[in-house]
């Protein structure tokens, strides 16, 4: 027989008593809910779905013997007489009721206990009221389904968009109830919910480009002293040989050759690599010197003023120099030797910076200049190929200023001081003639390098004004045809140009600023067996 159910008039008068929200809803009908199956003498199941703060009475055939619920926080289960059993939705949910007949027969319902919609009403008006009083002029509609929230209308910015957002994020909040989930739903359904953002953002205007005004100051000094001297004698006093402290070069003395028949055809010679400065030989005395006096001093000035735009947030690079080669050796097949790479090291003046207007309208800039030169004094021989050192001075710094003003990485100051002094012992220890067995060199370095940046924020030059024009010492070469140069856009006046839009979908808004891709540029190039190609160069 099947379980009538019908709505309990008793159930229904205390609560309208209690609480005048409840007399609203008892009204309703339970009409078009599932009515469990019968039992006939076998356990059954059934279905029974209803409201949070509703409350039905299940009618049986057969007197009750006991009644139990899975969890009580999601409905609650009582046997008002012996045929009745009056079942209370308290949270939404799922759950399970099983009633114990008399005889032994079982019946299983599956309850189903949905959110009060008055209570998910209640939610989204409350943040309808907060929406209007954050963005008063901003119309943002607010709907409902299926425990997701949808923003849909109109914001002036990103950050209005973003603040939109959070304010309808505190609707899908877990509430303090262990078994409530957000708007009424069911731990499960709560999960599921989030907040879809359907608005339409105002295009903003274009942003300022930021002009950074950047000065290198490099000055290099140098100052070097060599003296040293080196005797040799091709016979005085029937002697040949040499004393050299071996800091410059000496000659190599030979012994004379002899012909065929035994008999000496030349003297003693001496043969120079490097005559140094001095070069003395007295042929009376077989004697002779080769001396090594010499100061130099030289400065190196280098100076660069590049101004470079940016776009706010993107990086931007300069580079005044070039690039040199070096060898690089890989590893080559099995039973052949190294392969030689050639590869390409950039120098010169170089500057990476990131500028970033801040709320405040400074601008903050990660800033990274640099001055490197080839240094062939440190060069190093590698399979034949001379390769030269780096000699690099550079900073890394992060600094925020208003617009116009100034500020130098200076003061990098390098002096350097390198004294070599070699003699021949005990002879060189001689008051006075002990000079003439002695060699000094003396080098003296001094480097200062100067950086002044000045960041400004700048407008591109209006549509119809004129650029400005370089200026040549010299007139170019004539235009190879005698017609004027025709631009697109004035081909017809007339037409209307294409507008653009006031509001994107804050998606695409976000996508814009994103940041782009580097740029990627290979300039090497490759030499194998006669054919070139792109990437390196293999010997």
């Amino acid at each position: 027989m099947k379980p009538v159910i019908r709505t309990s008039l008793l159930f229904c008068l205390v609560c309208c008593l209690s609480s005048p929200a409840l007399l609203v809803a008892v009204g309703q009908s339970p009409a078009g809910e599932a009515q469990p199956p019968s039992a006939s003498g076998d356990d059954a199941a059934g279905e029974i779905a209803l409201t949070v703060g509703k409350a039905v009475v299940m009618d049986f055939a057969r007197p009750i013997q006991r009644v139990a619920i899975g969890l009580n926080d999601v409905a609650e289960a009582s046997a008002i007489s012996p045929t009745e059993v009056l079942l209370n939705g308290k949270n939404s949910g799922q759950t399970s009721l099983i009633v114990w007949e008399r005889g032994g027969n079982r019946q299983f319902f599956s309850v189903s206990v949905r959110p009060s919609r008055s209570d998910a009403d209640a939610r989204i008006d409350a943040i309808r009221r907060e929406l209007r009083l954050e963005f008063p002029a901003q119309p943002i509609r607010v709907t409902s389904e299926n425990g997701s929230i949808f923003l849909r209308g109109r914001v002036s910015d990103l950050s209005s968009s973003e603040r939109a957002v959070q304010i309808a994020s505190t609707a899908l909040a877990t509430s303090t109830s262990a078994a409530k989930g957000p708007l009424g739903l069911a731990p499960s359904e709560a999960s599921s919910g989030k907040v879809v953002n359907l608005l339409y953002v105002d295009v903003p205007p274009a942003e300022k480009q930021i002009l950074l005004k950047v000065r290198f100051a490099s000055v290099d000094r140098t100052k070097a002293r060599q003296l040293g001297i080196n005797l040799f004698s091709l016979g005085l006093g029937n002697t040949v040989g040499g004393i050299t402290t071996g800091q410059f070069s000496p000659p190599v003395i030979t012994s004379g050759g002899s012909s065929s028949n035994g008999l000496s055809n030349s003297g003693p010679t001496a043969v120079f690599s490097n005559q140094l400065n001095f070069l003395a030989f007295f042929p009376g005395l077989n004697a002779g010197a080769d001396i090594q006096a010499l100061e130099t001093q030289g400065v190196v000035e280098v100076l660069a003023q590049p101004n470079v735009i940016a776009a706010n947030g993107k990086q931007a690079s300069f580079l005044a120099g070039g690039e040199y080669p070096y060898p690089v050796a890989q590893g080559g097949s099995a039973g052949a030797g190294p392969t030689i790479t050639i590869m390409f090291k950039e120098f010169g003046v170089r500057l990476n910076f990131i500028p970033t207007v801040t709320p405040r309208g400074s601008i903050r800039l990660q800033v990274a200049p640099e001055v490197s030169s080839l240094d062939f004094s440190n060069a190093v021989q590698i399979a034949g190929f001379q390769v030269p050192a780096i000699s690099s001075r550079k900073v890394n710094t992060e600094v925020e200023l208003n617009e116009g003003q100034t500020f130098v990485i200076g003061g990098l100051l390098d002096n350097r001081e390198t004294e070599t002094m070699q003699k021949v012992p005990f002879i060189g220890d001689i008051p006075v003639l002990g000079k003439f067995f002695q060699s000094m060199s003396r080098n003296r370095t001094n480097t200062e390098l100067i950086v002044l940046v000045t960041p400004e924020l700048v407008d591109p030059i209006p549509a119809g004004q004129a650029p400005p024009e370089l200026k040549y010492p010299a007139p170019f070469l004539p235009p190879n045809s005698p017609l004027p140069m025709t631009h697109p856009e004035t081909k017809d006046a007339g037409a209307a140009k294409p507008q653009s839009p006031q509001s994107v979908p804050v998606e695409k808004l976000i996508e814009s600023r994103k940041p782009e891709k580097p740029l990627i540029i290979d300039q090497g190039f490759s030499v194998n067996s006669g054919t070139s190609t792109g990437g390196s160069a293999n010997q």
